[in-house]
């Protein structure tokens, strides 16, 4: 029976609650709370939120609230709410290591990369992440696609779909490669979150798709931690200055959340918007992400 109480479970499971301290510091940071008050605030104990916070996001509240204050997250704010703007490269894994844990996308035949999946052996699970439960799309050559399931919020504000419960989320994953051959095994996805989030290793990245939107994909990974950009300049970076409404369909059209950072591309008025897996789940990202650059 597969063990339901690993680190990386409870992690997923405190996703929402750390979602919430997040967007609580951003708001409050500058008046330094202490201890008992951001746990308050979440309704906790002092030592059950130290506890949860420092796990979940591997440095403590106080160490965070430092980063936070050390990144003069004060530009960050957006549309005059408190909201922290912000990067982060590699998940628990570890600093530096995106570009390590990418590009197996050149083992795929120019072919295979522009048939989008057709005739291909997929494999799609759930498995938890850092940030919530993930749906773990993979094939022999890495993963494929990861989205994202809230079981408990069917209909919350500020995500693009009515809903991502996992039958939703699964639907829209598979509907993305149409022409594959997509079977079910949750214990594969938890080994490959494992081998990611927990031992730090090597994550191959199956791209399919066009070559622009692969050049797309790739260039989105040249932001470096702690920066965005709006959808204007990954044009230019792209090396399609003249198209960044196909370029913001690209973004948009990334299959790996997280690991292909399209987090990271903002409104030219720099407005956190139309994130696939939600606004709240972009900014808990792009806030966890400037601390650790920090």
């Amino acid at each position: 029976m597969t063990d339901r109480n690993t680190p990386l479970d409870e992690r997923a499971a405190a996703y929402d609650r750390m979602a919430k301290a997040l967007s609580y510091l951003g708001d409050t940071w500058r008046d330094w709370p202490d201890l008992a008050s951001l746990a308050a605030a979440m309704k906790l104990s002092p030592s059950h939120f130290q506890r949860e916070f420092t796990r979940w996001a591997g440095v403590s509240p106080r160490q965070f609230q430092s980063a936070i204050a050390h990144a003069e997250a004060g530009e960050l704010l957006r549309q005059g709410a408190s909201v922290l703007d912000a990067t982060f490269e590699t998940g628990l894994s570890g600093p530096g290591r995106l570009h390590d844990l990418f590009i197996a996308h050149e083992g795929l035949t120019p072919g295979e990369a522009k048939a989008g999946g057709r005739g291909a052996d997929l494999v799609l699970g759930r498995a938890p992440t850092p940030f919530g439960e993930g749906a773990w799309l993979m094939s022999p050559r890495g993963l494929v696609a990861l989205g994202f399931i809230d079981d408990d919020a069917p209909a919350k504000a500020g995500f693009v779909h009515p809903g991502y419960a996992e039958d939703a989320v699964f639907a829209d994953l598979a509907g993305r490669y149409p022409g594959a051959d997509i079977r079910r095994d949750d214990a594969a996805a938890r080994q490959m979150a494992a081998q990611v989030f927990e031992k730090g290793e090597p994550l191959p990245v199956a791209l399919y798709g066009t070559p622009f939107r692969r050049q797309v994909w790739r260039a989105l990974l040249d932001i470096p931690a702690g920066d965005t950009c709006t959808y204007g300049e990954l044009a230019v970076a792209s090396g399609h200055p003249k198209a960044a409404r196909a370029v913001g369909a690209a973004v948009g059209a990334n299959p790996v959340s997280w690991f292909i950072p399209c987090h990271r591309a903002l409104a030219a008025d720099g407005r956190l918007h139309n994130y696939h897996w939600g606004v709240d789940r972009k900014r808990a990202m792009l806030t966890y992400e400037r601390a650790h650059a920090a």
